[in-house]
């Protein structure tokens, strides 16, 4: 048997050991809470408001933002902002929730779109364009893409960059290169046998697939190299030989007066970075309200590329996404093509109304 009075100091030694420890955590759990930072709130007064959740629009209302996020959306009425507050004010301004294009190709430069582009340009040169690319859609108002095919596996790669804050440019639904059968809109055609230009020519640079083990393989591949989407080129391109790009503007009035629901698209890399907002006018040209359109850039959009939880519309909870024009988009779409302020996550990469420059906040 153990003796009592060694049971005893046995009883306060582990007693003396719960307590340090239970004293030990506390400290720890304080000393975290201590380091953590408080968070960042800004204060948005906003004149007009449109924020894609219908085709309304508010005026004078009060978007607080707390650090990336919204946390609510008030009436400047019923809203008190506290003294010394950061406050930017957009009184004089449309808010509109961030564009988003669901079609576009960053590494991609419009001015050199001829075929001796295949043989002339690196791997190099893709990405920097990607990288300059990304900053100038970011700008024109556009904080979330769709890259929808470009070089394996570039769109992947400026994705995770700019998630890093490495590189500035929009929130980036990436692809790798689109799949294609052999001879079809993916591969390289009308040239010699001998006439190669591949990265990857043991994996025939991950988009070229003629069976269905072979689009399995490929599909595998380019999930293990990081892709959020997978693009099928499934018919020729408005590139490909016979193809009539003009049919396109009758199949969109046709579809939208069916009542088809239409996200935003443009293409960008055939069509120039950066003038996305562009094809806001032909939209409301084949028979789109101003609303319609830009709901179709905002909330649909953010459907169609599965986002929706966290952009496409100004609610809280949602990414602080936000852009502002000077004009009012509901009269001239065109609007749009000159937008003043982004901002992205709550942090403000564009005012043209300050010197403000990208990355502040």
């Amino acid at each position: 048997m153990i003796p009592a009075i060694v049971l005893r100091r046995i009883s306060v030694v582990i007693f003396v050991l719960l307590s340090l420890t239970h004293f030990g955590l506390a400290q720890s759990a304080a000393s975290s809470a201590a380091e953590k930072p408080a968070p960042k709130v800004t204060y948005l007064l906003v004149g007009r408001l449109f924020d894609a959740t219908s085709d309304n629009v508010r005026e004078n209302m009060v978007i607080t933002v707390e650090d990336e996020r919204i946390k609510s959306v008030a009436s400047a009425a019923d809203l008190k902002i506290p003294p010394g507050a950061n406050v930017i004010d957009l009184s004089q301004q449309t808010v509109l929730p961030g564009l988003i294009d669901c079609h576009t190709h960053l590494g991609s430069r419009a001015d050199r779109y001829y075929e001796i582009y295949k043989f002339k340009a690196t791997p190099f040169d893709h990405a920097f364009s990607g990288v300059v690319n990304a900053r100038k859609t970011l700008e024109a108002g556009f904080t979330s893409v769709r890259d929808v095919g470009s070089e394996p596996f570039l769109a992947v790669d400026l994705r995770n960059s700019i998630n890093e804050g490495y590189l500035v440019g929009p929130r980036i639904v990436a692809s790798g290169p689109g799949i294609s059968i052999t001879g079809g809109h993916g591969d390289l055609n009308n040239y010699s046998p001998q006439t190669r230009v591949m990265m990857f020519p043991e994996e025939r640079d991950f988009g070229i697939a003629d069976s269905a083990d072979q689009i399995r393989h490929v599909i595998r591949a380019q999930e293990k190299y990081g892709v959020d989407v997978i693009k099928i080129l499934a018919t020729g391109g408005v590139l490909s030989r016979g193809d009539s790009p003009g049919a396109a503007q009758f199949t969109f009035r046709k579809a939208f007066q069916a009542g088809v629901k239409m996200a935003f698209g443009t293409d960008a890399g055939v069509y120039p970075h950066g003038d996305n907002a562009k094809q806001f006018f032909y939209m409301v040209k084949f028979g789109m309200t101003p609303s319609q359109a830009i709901r179709a850039a905002t909330a649909n959009a953010a459907d169609l590329i599965g986002r929706s939880k966290d952009v496409g519309t100004i609610e809280a909870g949602k990414y602080a996404d936000i852009i502002a024009v000077g004009a009012d988009p509901m009269s001239d779409v065109r609007a749009l093509e000159h937008v003043d302020f982004v901002m992205k996550g709550g942090v403000v990469y564009k005012d043209t109304r300050s010197s403000s420059h990208a990355g502040t906040n």
